[in-house]
Parts: structure tokens; C-alpha cells; sequence
């Protein structure tokens, strides 16, 4: 069985090659090395895929979530496909923005400051599913930040938080997403900001020493360990 599911995935790579239309876009290979953990993820991702084939027996019709879960995986397989081709030049190399932009799509992501949400515009995510969260997502937590913080100040806090949860829901249901990911520095703001989502939303987090440090590539490994 594994030695058919590693010939599908082969097939399927040279089929990914193609335009829509069929069109041969393919260049003569240079040399090079295999980029082993693109190819294990794409080979996960296709026998990921394959069990619908079974489990949608005998018809093989999927509901609108399956279906969404089966083309999901394609979708992930042709990313790290396209890598590989691209790292022997058979393609053109996929951009690092491209690559952020085509792996943030299913996040919203959540930082601290707006010159972050700036920074991770540049790198290629999309500004309707980024949140500026400048204050916790908890009241009281802000005492952490601020000890000397008068109760009576909270009252303004609590509306803050709630403008930010608002947002953070608005765009979950147009957008439909259900995924939520803090980014931040690793300082005592975006600790506080990474364990109230991940009470609140049960957010994957990231904190960076010096999110300045944090470049389009970086973040394309980033997201690529969040989907393992």
C-alpha cells in the first residue's frame, strides 16, 4: 500500500506542473537537493486526502465540510509540491509573501501594536484577518501591566476588550475561519495576550525574543510547523 500512495504522490507532482488548462509550464531540472520535509508533508497531506477515498465509498460524494477538508489537504500537498519543483527549477520559485499569504488564509491573527499588523501586512497576510489587540483580553489582567491601574479605569478597559472581541468575531464569521493565532513579543504583553486566546479561542501562540527579527521566510516556516 505505501509503495501505490508514494506512486499516486509522484504522479501527482508531475501533474502539478501544469496550468488549469493543461499547458506545459515545466523547465529542464537544474541540480540540486531534495527538500526531504517538503516532501513528507506533501506525502501526509495525499494520504490524508486518500482516506476519503475509502471512507466515501460507495459513491464517493462529500458533504460541504469533507469536501472542504479533502480539497484542504490537495491544497497543502501542492504547496510543499511546488517547493520542491521550484528548488530544481522546474517552476518559477513561489514568492516568501505569496507563500505567507496562501498559508495564513485559514488564522486570524492576533498581535499587540499596530506597527506589528504593518510589519505582517508587508509579509503578505491579509489586513481583514489581523487584529490589533493593544490591551488583554481580561480586565483584571491588566493589572499585571499596570499595578497602579485605578478599578474605576477598568470600566474603560472592558470596553476596549470588548471593540477587540467584537472584531475578533466579526471577522471569524465573514471570513469563516476558526483559527486563531497570536503573534507578538515574548514580553509580558504578549504573554498575557497568548493565554487569554488561548483560554478565550484556544489560539496557537508565537512570541518572538524581537518580532523586528521576523521576516517573510521566517514566517513561512512558522506556518508551516503550525499545520505538522
Amino acid at each position: 500500500m505505501d509503495n501505490i500512495r508514494t506512486k499516486q504522490a509522484e504522479n501527482l507532482i508531475k501533474l502539478a506542473g501544469k496550468t488549469s488548462q493543461g499547458t506545459e509550464i515545466l523547465k529542464n531540472p537544474k541540480k540540486g537537493f531534495i527538500d526531504v520535509k517538503a516532501y513528507e508533508r506533501a506525502l501526509k497531506d495525499l494520504i490524508a486526502a486518500e482516506d476519503f477515498i475509502y471512507t466515501s465509498l460507495p459513491s464517493h460524494g462529500l458533504s460541504a465540510q469533507e469536501a472542504g477538508d479533502f480539497t484542504n489537504k490537495l491544497l497543502d500537498a501542492r504547496e510543499n509540491i511546488h517547493t520542491i519543483l521550484a528548488d530544481f527549477g522546474v517552476i518559477e520559485k513561489i514568492s516568501s509573501q505569496n507563500q505567507v499569504h496562501e498559508l495564513s488564509k485559514k488564522w486570524i491573527i492576533l498581535t499587540t501594536k499596530s506597527n506589528y499588523k504593518k510589519m505582517l501586512m508587508k509579509m503578505g497576510v491579509n489586513v481583514q484577518q489581523i487584529v490589533v489587540a493593544g490591551v488583554p483580553l481580561k480586565a483584571e489582567d491588566m493589572k499585571q501591566l499596570n499595578p497602579k491601574i485605578p478599578d474605576a479605569a477598568l470600566k474603560s478597559i472592558d470596553k476596549k476588550i470588548t471593540h477587540v472581541k467584537n472584531d475578533i468575531s466579526r471577522k471569524m464569521e465573514k471570513l469563516k475561519l476558526k483559527n486563531i493565532l497570536v503573534i507578538a513579543e515574548s514580553d509580558l504583553n504578549g504573554d498575557i495576550l497568548g493565554k487569554n486566546a488561548s483560554e478565550l479561542y484556544g489560539a496557537r501562540v508565537v512570541l518572538e525574543g524581537n518580532l523586528k527579527d521576523l521576516n517573510d521566510s521566517k514566517l513561512v516556516d512558522i506556518l508551516l510547523e503550525l499545520e505538522n
